[in-house]
Formats: C-alpha cells, sequence, structure tokens
C-alpha cells in the first residue's frame, strides 16, 4: 500500500516493489498486522512532522516474524515474533527496521493485538509517568478518551492509582471508556464552539472533575477542546500536549499564570530515540501490565492490505474506537 502523491487515502495504491534486504544491525520482518494511527492520516498529507520520499508505505507499528538478520545481530533469529514502530512503512509484506528497536511479541498473543500496543501505550506511560508525573490518588481529565490512546490513558491512569475522568463525543464510546475502567464520563459535542459553548464545556469538565480540578490533562484532541479543559486544571496541575485532531489550538497562557500549571508537549519518538534504555523499562512494565489484564489493547476492525486506505479514511473520521488494523499474509 504506496503513496505516491500527496493526498488523502483515496490517494493511496497497491503495487510490488523488490524485497529489502536486512543491513547490518537491521532484521528483514515479514509483516502479519499494521496497526493504524492518527499520523498515518498525517504523512500521506504531508502534515506530519516527518515527511518520508515517495513512493512509501503508511503505518506507524507492525507485528510480524523475522525472516532474516544483517551482519552484526546476535540477539534475534528467523522465526522469531517481533512488534515494532517503524514510523512508517509498514503497510507492506515485508520491511527492514533496525533491531535495536524491535521487541519480542510475548507469546500467546496475537499479531492483530500485538501491533496495537506500542505507540499508544508506550506513548501514554512516556506521557503520564516522565511528563505528567501522576500520583496514585490524583485525578486524570483524558480528552478523546476513546481513541487508541485515550483508552491507553484510562488503563494505564487506572493502574497508576488515579481516579480518570474520560471525555468523548458519543455514548457509543463512553460505554467503550466505561468498560476500560473510567469512573466519571463527560459527553462533549463537535466543535468549533463559541464563547459560550466553551465556557459550557468548561463548566461540564469542572462538574465530573470536582472542586480540586485535574491533576493531569492528557489531550490528544487539541482544537477547541483545549481551553475548557485547561479551565478545569488543578492548582500546579500538568496539561499533556500529544496531539492535534481537531486542530492546533491557540492557548490563554493567563490561565497557566493563574493556575500555576505546566504545559508539557510529549514527543515519545523523540524520547525513545534519546533514551532507549528508559523507553525499553517502560515498554518492559507495559507487558507485566498486558500479562495480569491491567491493559489491554482493543482493536474494533481489521482490514485486509488492500483495504488499508479504508482504514486510514475511518481513523481520519474520528469513527475508531480504541484502534484499527491492517492484516498482511497468512
Amino acid at each position: 500500500m504506496l503513496s505516491k502523491a500527496v493526498g488523502g487515502p483515496e490517494t493511496l495504491v497497491v503495487d510490488e516493489i523488490a524485497d529489502p534486504t536486512p543491513g547490518a544491525g537491521q532484521l528483514l520482518v515479514a509483516v502479519k498486522a499494521c496497526a493504524v494511527n492518527y499520523p498515518d492520516v498525517l504523512i500521506i498529507e504531508d502534515k506530519y512532522q516527518f515527511k518520508p520520499p515517495r513512493p512509501f508505505a503508511p503505518g506507524g507499528e507492525i507485528a510480524g516474524v523475522v525472516e532474516a538478520v544483517g551482519e552484526g545481530v546476535t540477539d534475534w533469529k528467523p522465526g522469531d515474533r517481533v512488534i515494532a514502530v517503524p514510523g512508517s512503512g509498514g503497510m507492506v509484506e515485508k520491511i527492514v527496521i533496525p533491531a535495536a528497536s524491535a521487541f519480542r511479541l510475548p507469546e500467546g498473543r496475537s499479531f492483530t493485538e500485538g501491533s496495537a500496543l506500542l505507540l499508544t501505550y508506550a506513548t501514554t506511560i512516556h506521557a503520564l509517568v516522565d511528563r505528567g508525573h501522576l500520583k496514585e490518588g490524583e485525578t486524570l481529565l483524558v480528552l478523546g478518551a476513546a481513541g487508541g490512546v485515550g483508552l491507553a490513558a484510562v488503563e494505564l491512569g487506572k493502574a497508576f492509582g488515579a481516579r480518570v475522568v474520560a471525555a468523548v463525543s458519543s455514548e457509543e464510546k463512553a460505554e467503550a471508556v466505561r468498560a476500560a475502567g473510567a469512573d466519571e464520563v463527560v459527553v462533549y459535542g463537535r466543535g468549533p464552539f463559541d464563547k459560550d459553548q466553551s465556557k459550557a464545556l468548561a463548566d461540564e469538565f469542572k462538574a465530573a472533575i470536582g472542586p480540586n480540578g485535574a491533576d493531569v490533562i492528557y489531550d490528544p484532541v487539541g482544537g477547541d477542546y483545549c481551553e475548557p479543559a485547561l479551565r478545569a486544571i488543578a492548582w500546579e496541575g500538568r496539561y499533556l500536549v500529544v496531539g492535534f485532531p481537531a486542530g492546533i489550538p491557540r492557548l490563554p497562557l493567563n490561565l497557566t499564570l493563574l493556575k500555576s500549571c505546566d504545559v508539557c508537549g510529549v514527543f515519545w519518538g523523540a524520547f525513545a530515540a534519546r533514551d532507549p534504555k528508559a523507553n525499553q523499562a517502560h515498554v518492559a512494565r507495559l507487558f507485566r501490565l498486558w500479562e495480569t489484564g491491567q491493559i489491554a489493547p482493543k482493536v474494533t476492525g481489521t482490514y485486509p492490505l488492500e483495504k488499508g486506505g479504508d482504514a486510514i479514511a475511518q481513523m481520519a473520521a474520528r469513527k475508531v474506537i480504541g484502534k484499527v488494523v491492517v492484516t498482511i499474509g497468512d
């Protein structure tokens, strides 16, 4: 599934390309599943922070089987099951990835669920632990809580002992976040909001959160939802900036002064590259939480490779609860 021209999911085409060969320190992986994330919507439109040279395949996280190893690789062998976040290029039958960035898919876990773990949960554990410093007993407000990173934040927030208030855009999504453990749910309308609507949403957040405000706000949505959420933050709260499917907001900085709060950017990919040992420790913790059932990737739809564009279109329309996955091969 290739992007040969700038545009939406309808511009993607299925084509034959030569099999790649692993170089030094690399793995050749037969891809079995590729999860879809919001960056896939942006990257094919040249709106993401990284712009791969065309033609390229979308698909930022994969699960598959090692077919061959490059020179110097000693801890992987053909037949090993693997998950990884290449960033792009995953909607293919075969891909080359750095061995250092790969993780073993635990026994008993399917390729489909394995492909849906790393990007959302690793982003979220980095956000809540390293950037938000979430503590047991604190209140966490999660915007866009029924999406992939949103559900990860609900589950991890509960696993870390927080009270979780989840904000979603429909009753169907409200059911999903309640099932994931949310303590309170706010169902909001679709923006853009005028001044009165923005104030009303802030009041809804405050009513659900309580008088002390949210200690940590996890925002993978942006747009007109940012200011109402910020108005509901606690004294010395931490506002985590994760993504902008609703648009890049203009933050009223006077609110940060009044609440003495922090606004923290969350860029997991750069963190993982800069501090791989810390990232590996987070992933090991995620595997333990996965094993004990405290987290579980929610895959609500699968698509064959030739329908990969349809999966990205669903993500672009913000209709996905949890994750959708493109399955490849047998």
